[in-house]
Order: structure tokens, then sequence, then C-alpha cells
């Protein structure tokens, strides 16, 4: 008889476990406020702690998340004492740490892989700080930030980036080197922060271990991503807001299903473990703390009156993919009405965000492309399972609420496709008269895929019979976007390598959007 537990057990024990934990040492976020008797032990370290640098995120108007892990031996499970350590932490006004606007002590625990998430509060809206962490004697590289404007607020301008995909073995992660230089106010990164694949020979990098399952491998795996020092230079120059796709588990699961088959017990046993992983290696909100094998990801961000940002999950609560998830002719369960991807109480939370929102501007970053794109030249048309192309029902009760309801100036981002699009969203995508509801940006990976290439015979076939695709480009980087009251503009940054060092960065293409008029337009 198996010994396994069903996942409703494993969600009840994980769940009294956390609470447990909350209550404890583990969670504390800032100012000490437990007695010196409570465990937390003064350490003696023989190297630095802050090996995978630092990082920030889910901005508000008056703070933000401040993020490192205590790791000295960071691919060998960390290197730290099984024991709480105190962490003591400042925000400052200046990148010299001399205006100190706010500072306090945050317990590393040994639970959570001695991560830090402290949540700042108390600071100005709309403005830059700086921040630093120490242990004992060391003392972490000084991370910027940036709080949001205050919500109703007019605002002129806003420049973030977005970004997804970037596979350690494929390649160096030139484009944040790039990135890091940019003049952004914040980060939006699409998932596949991490491949959970076994080392595997010949490639440019290689990842230490085997196809990642324990809560110890993905731990490790982490810490070798973000070991990269252009990730690390990326992180510590702007407030990031993330979400996942599928490879911080594993390859096109979907909700509960594995792509390996496993039972759901089973499966639901590793997803915990990569939910939890991804909490200890994000900048994220305690809100978003896993309780076994479930995490609250999706969340809404208002930059004054200017953008509201619906960051979506389109893993976590999705029915499996139709038609044996590959490129293919629609199968019936296309159309299922009940098949999903954002999962009913996703899909009600964003029709009411979007309802109820008065910016200039409503963004929804996400993982999959939305546009229905015929991905094979020639008869019969054959579309991607994994997208929202393989659940039709769903995608069509979106765009027409997008039509009906007229949010203003819907615009969608995308990842995981590991190439640039730009997309027109249109009502009914089979009547070429259909109007446009939204645009999507899709943007193409940091490394995945290798070097790529620009523009092929076969895809451009491709772009030829999908008449509401105005761009295509299979080369690596981000997209780099300007809001502004009266347009947003998307630059698609690409580097023309990442087998080696040392690529340049250029700029591919440039679209703009024009507040009320959906669609976009090369500039």
């Amino acid at each position: 008889m198996s010994t396994r537990r069903s996942p409703d057990s494993w969600v009840r024990a994980e769940v009294s476990r956390r609470a447990f934990l909350a209550g404890g040492l583990a969670l504390l976020p800032y100012r000490r406020s437990y007695a010196s008797g409570s465990g937390s032990q003064p350490v003696r370290l023989q190297t630095s702690p802050f090996t995978l640098g630092v990082a920030s995120g889910d901005p508000a108007s008056d703070g933000v998340v401040l993020w490192t892990r205590l790791a000295p031996d960071p691919l060998n499970g960390g290197g730290m004492p099984l024991e709480p350590v105190e962490v003591r932490w400042q925000i400052a006004r200046d990148d010299r740490m001399v205006n100190i606007v706010n500072s306090g002590i945050a317990v590393a625990s040994p639970m959570w892989a001695h991560a830090v998430h402290v949540e700042v509060a108390g600071l100005e809206p709309d403005r830059w700080y700086w921040y630093q962490f120490r242990v004992g004697n060391e003392t972490s590289p000084i991370g910027r930030t940036r709080t949001l404007p205050n919500p109703g607020t007019p605002v002129d301008r806003l420049r973030f980036a977005f970004a997804s995909c970037q596979h350690f073995e494929m390649g160096y992660f030139t484009a944040y080197q790039h990135l890091a230089a940019e003049d952004l106010d914040l980060v939006f990164h699409l998932g596949d922060y991490i491949y959970e694949t076994a080392s595997r020979d010949g490639d440019v990098r290689q990842h230490l271990g085997p196809e990642l399952n324990t809560l110890d491998d993905y731990r490790n795996r982490y810490a070798q991503y973000r070991g990269d020092p252009d990730l690390q230079a990326a992180h510590a120059a702007f407030p990031w807001i993330v979400t996942w796709d599928d490879h911080e588990v594993a390859n096109n699961y979907a909700g509960t299903v594995s792509n390996r088959q496993d039972a759901v017990d089973v499966f639901l046993e590793r997803r915990a473990a990569a939910y939890q992983a991804y909490y200890e290696h994000m900048p994220l909100r305690r809100s978003s703390m896993p309780q076994g094998p479930s995490l609250q990801l999706y969340r809404q961000f208002s930059y004054g009156t200017l953008a509201s940002f619906f960051v979506l999950d389109t893993r976590q609560y999705r029915t499996d993919q139709p038609c044996e998830d590959a490129i293919k002719p629609p199968c019936d369960g296309v159309f299922d009405p009940r098949a999903t991807l954002l999962g009913a109480e996703q899909e009600r939370w964003l029709f009411d965000g979007l309802d109820r929102s008065q910016s200039r501007w409503n963004v929804m970053p996400q993982q999959v492309m939305m546009a229905k794109v015929d991905l094979m030249p020639g008869p019969p048309q054959r579309y991607a399972m994994d997208q929202w192309s393989g659940y039709d029902a769903e995608r069509t009760r979106l765009l027409d609420f997008l039509r009906r309801r007229r949010p203003a100036n819907p615009v969608v981002l995308t990842g995981d496709i590991h190439s640039n699009w730009v997309n027109d969203l249109k009502a009914d995508f089979a009547d070429s008269k259909s109007p446009v509801v939204a645009t999507e940006f899709v943007g193409t990976s940091i490394s995945s895929g290798g070097d790529g290439a620009d523009l092929s015979e076969v895809m451009k076939a491709v772009v030829a019979e999908n008449e509401f695709v105005k761009f295509y480009n299979s080369q690596r980087g981000y997209v780099s976007c300007e809001v502004t009251p009266a347009a947003m503009r998307a630059d698609y940054r690409i580097v023309d390598y990442v087998t080696r060092r040392g690529a340049p960065r250029r700029t591919r293409a440039t679209f703009v959007v024009d507040s009320g008029i959906p669609g976009a337009q090369p500039a």
C-alpha cells in the first residue's frame, strides 16, 4: 500500500507547519521585536554570505520588499549553520548610505534557506532609495530601489523593461548587463527564471546536478543562476515584479498535471519544493508565502493614474493542455468552455480589476502568447496547445470583455516563446474585419535557444499568413518600454550572440501604441 499523502492532506499539513513558522523566527520581517533568548545567534563566517547579491521588488507607494539570502557556499546548500541568524538592514536616500531613513534586524531562518524578505514601510512615494545588509562584519553590495507614485496621482512618464527565459546552459546573460544600464523605474520578469533540466555536455555553461525534484535541488539551481554577475547587477539596479512560467517547476506542467505523467500527489510534492525555492529567491511579500504546493502570485500594481498592472499566473490553476500538448491542428478540447489557463477565481479578479480601473493604461504581464498565431506555413492551421490558443474559450471571454467593457488602452506583455513578436489582439481572429481590442508585446529570451536568428524563410511565411502579426524576430534580449499619457513605446533590444561574452546591444525595432487607438505601429 502506498504511503504517499493525498494532495489535500499535503496541503493541510503544509498549512499547519507554515502557520507555526509564521508565528516564529523564520518570518520576522523587520525591526527586532523578540527577546534575546529567541535562538538567533551571532555568526562568524569565513567568507562573505552575500554571494547571491541583493534585490528588491513588489514596490508600493510607501514601501518595497528588500531581499537577500545568506549563502557562503551557495552551490552546496548555502553553507550556513542550521540556526537562525540576525541580519541587519538599512535603507537610505543616498547611494553612500549616509542619510538612513529606516533600519532594523531581520532573522534569516534555515527553514527558508536563510533568505531574508524585509517589507519596508513608511517611505516617500515616487523616489529612489538605496539599501544594504550586514551580518557580523560582512556587508552586502548596495542595491537601489524605487517606490511607486501614490494612487490617484497624475504621472507623466514610466520606464520599465520586461524579460524572460534565461537558460544558464545556453548562453551568457549579457542582455542583463545592458538592461542594468538603462534609465528604468521597474523590471518585470515573465517566467522561466531557472530551468529544471539536468546538466548536459556541450553547452556554453553547465547546470550543476540532476533534473530538479527536491527542495535542495531547486535551491542549488537558483543559487547557480543568482550567482551570475549580470543578473545580480540588474536586480541591484531596479525593483522587480516577478511571475513564473513552467520551468520553475517542470516543462509544460499544467496545474496538478506533470509532463512526465507523475501521480498527482508525487507531482504536488515536487511542486511544493519548487514553489518554496521560488519564494525563497524572489523579492516577494509575505502574502505570497507558499502553503505547500500553492502560492499566491497574481496581483495588481498601480503607477499613479498612468498605469495599472495585472500580473497573471497562467500555470498554477490551468487545466491540462488539449491535443497532446504540441503544435497541432485544434482538437475539440481547444474549445471546451471549462478549459482554463487562469482558473475561475483569477479570471473574475482580472475582469473586476479591469472594470474598476481608472488608469490611462491597463497592462497584463503574463507568460504565454495570447494571439491566435498559426505557427506553421500552409494548411492545415496549427497552434501551440501550451499557449492561449489551446484555451480558445477563455481567450474569447477575455477579448470579448475588452471589446464590450473597453478598459482604457489594454496591453499584454508576454514571454515564454524565445522570440520577439508584436501582435494585434482581435475580438475574432477568424474575421479580418474584426476590431483590434488590444496590443500584445512578446519579448524574446535572455539566453534560451542560444544565439538565435533574425527572420528565417519559414517565419517570413508564418508572419505573412497571420495578418495581425506586425513584427517577428528570434534573437536574444529584452523589451524596454516608455509609457506616457499619450502613448506606449516598446523598444526591442537585442544582442547578436550569447554563446560568448561581450555582445553589444542594439535596438532591432520600435513600436508605438497611441492612447485610444488599439494596435501598435512601427515608430
